[in-house]
């Protein structure tokens, strides 16, 4: 019977009082845990919904090849693989990752495990966090993709909540071009995220996948397409 190990390659305080991030290795894969939740905040071989969130937000654009993308949240570099696959040349794939040691993390070993991402020249990896760079400037980006938490109720840290509230709805709203689509990862469905985003000027669609991409438990994703001016209300599909 093979034993894995669990050896700790690395700590890094999560910004704000958010609490203690602790990078592990096991066996081939890695993991990162927040210390006081139960289980992994994320593991290297559970990312098949993380890819899905980009694959399925971008098969929404009008003109996925030339998308400008932002993505909350660098976590394993997997979300940011699965943008660039689905992009062309002249895409640009913006990620913002607050904690400065998780993008060294993805510098070292854990990038190679999904392919270093991070060496693409389409990908600028900002260390900051997402919700100040949504605000910057209006229109600026076809597809916003959050990956920051376990979900609008499952947050890492309470600072995060801003994020998916009706004001952080609002500025997600003016950031997105006409027809650009919001797309949000959570462990579980939120009926009041789902009204919220509707009430904000999006059709949204809520979506089921597995953890691993084709088994396993389900995940729940949100695509919000920004809606023409005329079209803002409640809506759902």
């Amino acid at each position: 019977m093979k034993i894995r190990t669990n050896t700790l390659l690395g700590t890094a305080a999560i910004p704000g009082n958010g609490g203690e991030l602790r990078f592990y290795q096991r066996g081939e894969d890695f993991a990162i845990v927040v210390v006081g939740i139960d289980g992994d905040l994320m593991n290297s071989a559970v990312h098949g919904s993380e890819e899905l969130l980009a694959e399925m937000a971008l098969k929404r654009l009008a003109s996925p090849l030339t998308a400008r993308v932002l993505v909350g949240g660098l976590g394993m570099g997997f979300t940011l693989r699965a943008a660039l696959k689905h992009t062309g040349l002249k895409a640009q794939v913006v990620v913002a990752e607050l904690v400065p040691e998780v993008i060294e993390w993805n510098k070292g070993p854990l990038g190679e495990k999904a392919g270093n991402p991070m060496n693409d020249p389409r990908a600028l990896v900002r260390e900051g966090d997402v919700a100040a760079i949504i605000r910057e400037r209006k229109e600026a980006y076809d597809t916003i993709l959050l990956d920051t938490d376990n979900g609008p109720e499952g947050l890492t840290q309470d600072d995060n909540r801003k994020i998916y509230s009706t004001a952080g709805i609002r500025a997600i709203h003016d950031c997105l071009r006409t027809g650009g689509v919001l797309a949000v990862w959570s462990t579980h469905p939120d009926k009041p995220f789902s009204r919220r985003l509707g009430m904000g000027g999006f059709r949204v669609e809520e979506v089921q996948v597995p953890a691993t991409g084709t088994k396993g438990t389900k995940h729940t994703l949100w695509f919000a397409k920004k809606l023409p001016p005329e079209r803002k209300g409640p809506q759902r599909r």
